[in-house]
């Protein structure tokens, strides 16, 4: 394996980030001085502008938003420490408390402003195009539709105020209970007791006893605590459905649709194609790998298995970092240098930690400060992966807020992941063009399929099994046996016979965060991957200006809806065909695995 080499990364161990551009601690009295700016300026706002806001000319209007917009970004850094403190060490006590007195005095603060979006949706058509007239005013024109998408769904200020100030103590509650009990989970593993990170780091261990007492002891523990997981999921499914109802949403998945300011039929042909793809995809690439381990079938923990013609390379911070800063600056100095910020200034948190959030995130925070990454390195290759995806997310969330300030820097989550995804094609391209041994360029580019099935086949097989579980919730409670049946069914179809499942795997659904804080979410994750594989081709095509439109899109954030993003580059995911050629380039790579094995031969 080739080293890169350059001076950009002065620590050699993963890092713990510094929070204090945020603020300098919970104690901090910046902290209170926020906090009381926030309740008396959303009173202010109150008072000033509550039922003026349908009859307010485009100058007014704008001031307004503007006003609002100042608010909730102070909302949004207060909220954002707190959460990033929690995650730190989720079992801490005083992180817990300051967490939820902090969303609590939130939740009561910005109630005050429920009106404000409830009078820009009663605003008439004919007058709403008026106002975009002015030239100040079409700055919030995306996210002024995008607030009135859910005009047919609203309820009136009374119960909107209400919903809000309850979900402290329904949703969000819920919600705390799933995190604090992942966090505090201890998995038995060779007279020792780990964490649910390190536990599942043993799934793709080198020794399948290892991987195979992993699997034991993750289905154990969470058959252990399969009843309170059950009773969570049942309860913030039965308080969507009921929302849901009184919203008039014809369906569970569409206010996750109008979020990501994505059509329904549109999300529909994306699942449709990729489970039409099943078989030449996931199906076709496990029965192939069985075959690496001389097997007729995988025991599901030997789904992620090392393969047993690939190196055990462990890679050290300094390595990981510098691939992805060298990934980077092949492709675009500019991404290159803010990518670069993340590790000079302190910006990231890597290091493996009791009570640390499993898994890996990049919050954005808010424009006034940056991005904070959190991962948890143990110097994989899926770990230099996930330090390139979530850089990736870094990148964007760092443009979008220089360029387009707080309302419009949000970016719907379908076209979230293109930055994080193509950051992924970018590393895994420079990794297999360093590599020149035939083995290890096929196991370069089987860890590469097995990450885009992760990421398109296994995250469209969560989303059937939520809308499965949502639907079947609507009308009766489900027992534990029907939660684990649905999600069996779901998981047998996706990945095929070369899968095999022991009885405790079906317990498995239970430790997936996404279900619990945001349903629906993991369409994106598929959406954003086929994105990226037709843009990635276009990249290696050579189209005319790709560098510049796609740096465009970035800064855009999220002021342009995801079909004028893509025009530039004629791509339209509202096209059925759209779709198959993203699935394509994962079919061309199993292709190209299975030629170099007949080489071999």
């Amino acid at each position: 394996m080739k080293t890169f080499k350059n001076n950009r990364i002065n620590t050699r161990t993963p890092p713990i980030w510094n929070l204090d551009d945020l603020y300098k601690s919970i104690n901090s009295p910046d902290i209170q001085k926020d906090l009381q700016n926030i309740k008396k300026n959303t009173l202010d706002f109150k008072k000033k502008y509550e039922g003026k806001i349908a009859s307010c000319k485009a100058d007014e209007l704008y001031l307004a938003i503007k006003i609002v917009e100042k608010i909730d970004e102070k909302i949004d850094k207060v909220l954002s420490y707190a959460h990033l403190k929690f995650t730190e060490n989720m079992t801490d006590e005083k992180n817990k408390i300051f967490f939820q007195q902090i969303k609590e005095r939130i939740t009561e603060y910005s109630s005050s402003l429920v009106f404000f979006s409830l009078e820009i949706n009663a605003i008439n058509n004919s007058k709403l195009k008026k106002l975009f007239r002015n030239n100040k005013l079409i700055k919030y024109k995306t996210w002024i539709e995008n607030s009135r998408s859910y005009k047919p769904y609203q309820l009136n200020k009374k119960l909107e105020k209400f919903l809000r100030e309850k979900n402290v103590t329904s949703n969000s509650a819920w919600i705390r209970l799933f995190d604090e009990t992942i966090a505090n989970l201890k998995f038995k593993f060779k007279n020792k007791y780990l964490s649910s990170s390190e536990i599942f780091n043993f799934l793709s261990d080198a020794n399948h006893i290892n991987r195979k007492a992993a699997a034991k002891s993750i289905g154990k523990t969470l058959s252990n605590n399969i009843n309170l997981f059950s009773i969570i999921t049942n309860t913030l499914a039965k308080d969507k459905s009921i929302n849901d109802q009184w919203r008039k949403f014809p369906n569970p998945v569409r206010s996750r649709n109008l979020s990501n300011v994505v059509e329904d039929e549109v999300v529909n042909a994306l699942c449709d194609s990729v489970k039409n793809s099943y078989s030449s995809l996931s199906h076709r690439y496990y029965l192939l790998k069985a075959k690496w381990f001389n097997k007729n079938k995988l025991k599901y923990w030997d789904r992620n298995a090392p393969l047993p013609f690939q190196s055990n390379k462990i890679y050290s911070w300094n390595e990981a970092s510098e691939i992805v800063l060298k990934a980077f600056s092949g492709f675009n100095s500019e991404i290159e240098e803010i990518a670069s910020l993340f590790f000079k200034k302190n910006w990231i948190h890597a290091k493996i930690q009791k009570g640390k959030s499993p898994g890996a995130f990049s919050a954005s925070t808010v424009p006034s400060v940056h991005p904070y990454i959190l991962l948890n390195f143990q110097g994989k290759q899926r770990d230099v992966s996930t330090l390139a995806h979530e850089l990736g997310h870094g990148v964007h969330q760092y443009l979008a807020a220089k360029h387009q300030g707080h309302f419009n820097s949000a970016t719907p989550l379908t076209v979230a992941e293109t930055a994080s995804v193509f950051s992924e094609m970018l590393t895994f391209k420079l990794l297999l063009r360093s590599q020149k041994q035939p083995l290890e360029r096929k196991a370069l580019l089987a860890n590469k399929v097995e990450d885009m099935l992760n990421t398109v086949v296994r995250q469209i097989a969560f989303f059937e099994f939520e809308k499965k579980l949502h639907l079947e919730r609507i009308s009766s409670e489900l027992s534990n046996e029907e939660i684990c049946n649905i999600w069996l069914e779901t998981q047998k179809e996706s990945l095929g016979p070369g899968i095999e499942f022991d009885e405790e795997y079906k317990y498995y659904w239970s430790y997936i965060p996404h279900f619990i804080h945001s349903p629906f979410y993991v369409y994106a994750y598929a959406f954003g991957d086929c994105l990226v594989n037709s843009l990635y081709a276009l990249y290696e095509e050579g189209h005319n200006f790709f560098e510049k439109k796609y740096i465009s899109l970035l800064k855009s954030g999220g002021s342009i809806k995801y079909k004028q993003l893509l025009k530039p580059f004629n791509l339209d995911p509202s096209n059925s065909n759209f779709w198959n050629k993203g699935l394509s380039i994962i079919e061309s790579l199993i292709d190209e695995i299975e030629l170099i094995q007949r080489k071999d031969l």
